[in-house]
């Protein structure tokens, strides 16, 4: 019997806004969390291509550079089955990013909280996705300092500059 596998694609512009977190609060208002590894194919110049396993599924996505001040990027996303996921991690560069996603309902929007594992344990990042740049959304109490655009707090970029590396001046 021959299985038939049916993608979803999505090509869009990521709008979001990415926080530094300053407390745990958000554990306790969170609806659901997973584990998110994810490797990198290709970054650089702004632009990645990133193979990520969450829970029971894998994805490919290719990014854009950003626009808008770091705001907005073009991001093309594809399920694919977790075998082949598993597969193209091997082809990834070293430096997998390991974290566990925090879903917290905000409002109209929500909050996604990513507490980072591995060489990158420490580093807790908040990311509001916002249907455009100048949309109004509720901050949380638990949200710190905003990073958005700046590079260092990308995924990407902590694949190859982990954030037990950081010495003060980055933190």
């Amino acid at each position: 019997m021959a299985h038939s596998f049916f993608f979803r694609v999505y090509m869009a512009i990521e709008i979001e806004r990415k926080f530094l977190v300053k407390d745990s609060s958000y554990r306790s208002l969170s609806t659901k969390h997973y584990i998110i590894s994810q490797g990198y194919i290709h970054s650089g110049n702004g632009k990645s291509v990133r193979i990520r396993i969450k829970g029971e599924k894998g994805y490919i996505t290719i990014k854009g550079s950003s626009v808008e001040h770091g705001l907005a990027r073009y991001e093309w996303e594809k399920e694919i089955p977790l075998s082949e996921a598993q597969e193209l991690m091997l082809l990834c560069d070293s430096g997998c990013i390991e974290k566990i996603r925090y879903i917290v309902p905000n409002g109209l929007t929500t909050v996604e909280v990513d507490e980072f594992r591995g060489d990158n344990e420490g580093l807790v990042i908040a990311e509001i996705e916002l249907p455009s740049t100048d949309a109004p959304y509720d901050k949380p109490d638990f949200l710190g300092e905003e990073v958005t655009g700046k590079a260092q707090y990308y995924n990407s970029y902590l694949s190859k500059h982990p954030y037990k590396y950081w010495g003060n001046t980055e933190k």
